[in-house]
C-alpha cells in the first residue's frame, strides 16, 4: 500500500497520470469514498492520461460510460444503486471487465464480493482540511 497526500485537483491529477502510464489494459480500478472525495475528478484525470479526449462524467444515471478512442478504452462505472447480485449482473459489469480495456468502478463498497483479487483499490478520505485528501493506493506501485 501506498499513501498519497493530495492537497489540490492538480495533486490528484498527477496521481491518475502516475496510474495511467502504469495500465495495459484488462485493469480494474475500484475506487472507495464518499461523496465529494475526488473520485470523478482522478477519472477524468485518467482518462485524459490515456489519450481521451471527450468529456468524463459521473455514470451516476447511467450506471456506466464508456470512454473509447484513447490508448485504452475506460468503462466507467457508478455502483452506487448496486444492491444485489441481479443488479450488477444488469450492469454488464463482468462483459466488461472481459473486453481488455480499463474498468474503473465508483463505489466499489457495494459490489467488493465481486471485485478481482489483483484489482487495484484507491481509497480517498478527507485530510486535514476540506481539499486534502488522503489517498490509499493498493496494486500498483505509485513510486
Amino acid at each position: 500500500m501506498s499513501i498519497y497526500i493530495s492537497n489540490s485537483v492538480g495533486d490528484t491529477e498527477k496521481l491518475a497520470k502516475i496510474i495511467a502510464d502504469k495500465l495495459q489494459g484488462g485493469e480494474v480500478i475500484a475506487l472507495y469514498g464518499g461523496m465529494g472525495m475526488g473520485k470523478t475528478a482522478f477519472v477524468r484525470a485518467l482518462c485524459a492520461a490515456l489519450e481521451f479526449s471527450g468529456e468524463v462524467s459521473s455514470p451516476t444515471f447511467a450506471i456506466v460510460h464508456e470512454y473509447t478512442g484513447g490508448r485504452l478504452n475506460v468503462y466507467h462505472f457508478d455502483m452506487y444503486r448496486v444492491e444485489s447480485w441481479d443488479d450488477l449482473y444488469s450492469t454488464s459489469f463482468f462483459d466488461y471487465m472481459d473486453m481488455g480495456g480499463v474498468t474503473v468502478t465508483e463505489w466499489s463498497e457495494n459490489i467488493e464480493g465481486a471485485l478481482p483479487d489483483e484489482c487495484i483499490k484507491i481509497s480517498f478520505s478527507l485530510g486535514e482540511n476540506q481539499d486534502q485528501r488522503i489517498i490509499d493506493v493498493f496494486g500498483v506501485d505509485i513510486q
